[in-house]
């Protein structure tokens, strides 16, 4: 599926009888040098999450286990994907709105960032982000 707003990357599987595994590495695997990791579980049947904008942080979302549909804003162009396997990640490197939805009660969302946690950073109203970008 190609997307207009952010990118779909392939994560390297590495595996034999025993079992797989995803080496993700900053600047080779992900386009960026990591500096925060988090994820997002347990989230509540019928729970939506994000419903923000970064002004310039780079995120690369992978859902390890599970899946959760997500949105993604421009202020023009409005598209969704569905994450539900651990070797695809979403690259959104430019101000996107995103929002999470149906969350499948085994998700787990990985989330590597570019830049440490910063309140200033985010864009939480859908109508200064769209004011932000036009």
């Amino acid at each position: 599926m190609a997307l207009k707003l952010a990118t779909l990357i392939e994560l390297p599987l590495c595996g034999d009888d025993r079992g797989s595994l995803v080496a993700i590495e900053a600047g080779d695997t992900v386009p960026f040098e990591i500096k925060r990791v988090y994820y997002i579980f347990g989230t509540k049947v019928g729970v939506s999450r994000g419903f923000h904008a970064h002004k310039c942080l780079d995120q690369v979302l992978v859902c390890l286990s599970g899946s959760c549909r997500i949105i993604l804003d421009d202020g023009s162009v409005r598209e969704e994907v569905v994450l539900d396997s651990s070797v695809t990640g979403l690259l959104i490197d430019k101000p996107i709105w995103r929002e999470m939805h149906d969350f499948t009660a085994d998700c787990v969302l990985l989330v590597l960032a570019n830049k440490h946690y910063n309140e200033d950073d985010y864009i939480r109203s859908y109508e200064d982000f769209k004011s932000s970008v036009q």
